[in-house]
């Protein structure tokens, strides 16, 4: 929870000062966009799994399959934002790409930043300390 609340605070922020919004307008938005993740990361891991499962069985899933997993998941959350954001702020396709393209760029630094400091704040303990 504290990882979304902080990224919301932040993108709502920022977000509104970017694109001349209101606060209101773009903490829904983030709220909207964060459902669209969820909801999106759970249907298309379980068909992704299951088409896995029919497919390949149960060998091991390689790093080249990962990364068109990845891929594949993005193009999709991508392509639901976009459609979210031009019908929430109304917007044209390429100023509702623009933001969507922040968004993840936002998040992909976002993420980095908190787990790093995570990592500082929480280190994994040693052996004595354990």
């Amino acid at each position: 929870m504290l990882f979304e609340g902080i990224a919301l605070s932040i993108v709502a922020v920022f977000g509104s000062w970017i694109t001349g919004h209101s606060l209101a307008e773009i903490g829904v938005l983030g709220l909207i966009m964060s459902l669209i993740a969820m909801g999106w990361n759970f249907v298309y891991n379980w068909l992704f799994d299951n088409w896995y499962v029919a497919n390949r069985g149960t060998q091991p899933r390689t790093i080249a399959l990962r990364v068109v997993h990845a891929i594949l998941f993005e193009a999709g959350l991508l392509g639901f934002g976009i459609v979210a954001i031009m019908w929430w702020l109304q917007m044209n396709f390429i100023q509702a790409l623009l933001l969507d393209i922040g968004f993840a760029m936002f998040f992909l630094v976002y993420a980095f930043i908190y787990n790093w400091a995570y990592d500082l704040v929480f280190p994994v303990p040693t052996t004595e300390a354990a």
